[in-house]
């Protein structure tokens, strides 16, 4: 148990998802797994849950000293990045993508700490210029199952970290094992982002831009704490978000 009194932890903030109405409420309702704050909270930050709503992002980051966007079932529109095609397994959250990339070029702007996960990574790389593969088994050649069968607290495939980079430096190596819940990844990658990891058929599963105070995207879940370096990056997270 962090035992950090509440006044030293950086405050940080944390994007949910949002499901239709049925199962938990007969109205549309907020959700986000619990581990993602579990997480934060052992690493030394204070979370917060941040609802959808893109005209109040510049209030909320008045608030929190860091910015973690979450992953889900669903996907960046491609409009956002100058798809002209929509993939027929391409489903979109249209408000959530809006909260999600107005409040991170916002973070960014300010240089703000921020962490994506999963589609997180995806929506940053977006933020900052980059593509998306919609689909990657219709663009990638022998393509690893980056749907893993088995549980998502388990590694699902290993990850080569680039030498010399923000998540090397974290990580202390260059490979480790990672969980893996996407069909999707980043594609083109523009001025200022830098790929700091890959999946053994050469998808990228992280991103990270330099000129920022901490600005990095892992495509795995680090809050299932599959491997020391799940860790690492949560406290590096952290951290970077305290110095502030």
């Amino acid at each position: 148990m962090n035992d950090t009194p509440a006044s030293d932890r950086p405050r940080i903030g944390i994007t949910l998802d949002r499901e239709e109405p049925g199962g938990y409420s007969r109205l549309p309702w907020y959700a986000c797994r619990e581990n993602y704050f579990d997480a934060v909270s052992a690493a030394g930050g204070l979370p917060f849950a941040l609802p959808h709503a893109p005209e109040l992002a510049a209030h909320y980051l008045d608030f929190v000293d860091g910015l973690l966007v979450t992953g889900g079932a669903f996907d960046v529109d491609p409009s956002y990045y100058g798809g002209a095609d929509r993939h027929a397994l391409t489903s979109t959250k249209d408000r959530r993508t809006a909260f999600e990339f107005e409040i991170t070029r916002g973070a960014l702007t300010r240089d703000l700490p921020v962490l994506g996960i999963c589609g997180g990574q995806q929506l940053l790389h977006v933020v900052l210029g980059g593509t998306l593969i919609q689909h990657i088994p219709d663009y990638v050649g022998s393509a690893i199952a980056h749907e893993q069968p088995n549980p998502r607290h388990e590694p699902g495939h290993d990850l080569a970290i680039v030498d010399g980079t923000l998540l090397h430096r974290i990580a202390g190596t260059t490979r480790i094992q990672v969980n893996s819940a996407h069909h999707q990844a980043a594609d083109q990658v523009p001025a200022g982002v830098v790929v700091s990891g890959r999946a053994p058929d050469g998808v990228i599963e992280a991103i990270e831009a330099p000129a920022y105070r901490f600005a990095l995207g892992v495509q795995w879940h680090p809050e299932y704490s599959v491997s020391p370096a799940d860790d690492l990056v949560m406290r590096a997270f952290v951290e970077a978000c305290r110095d502030g």
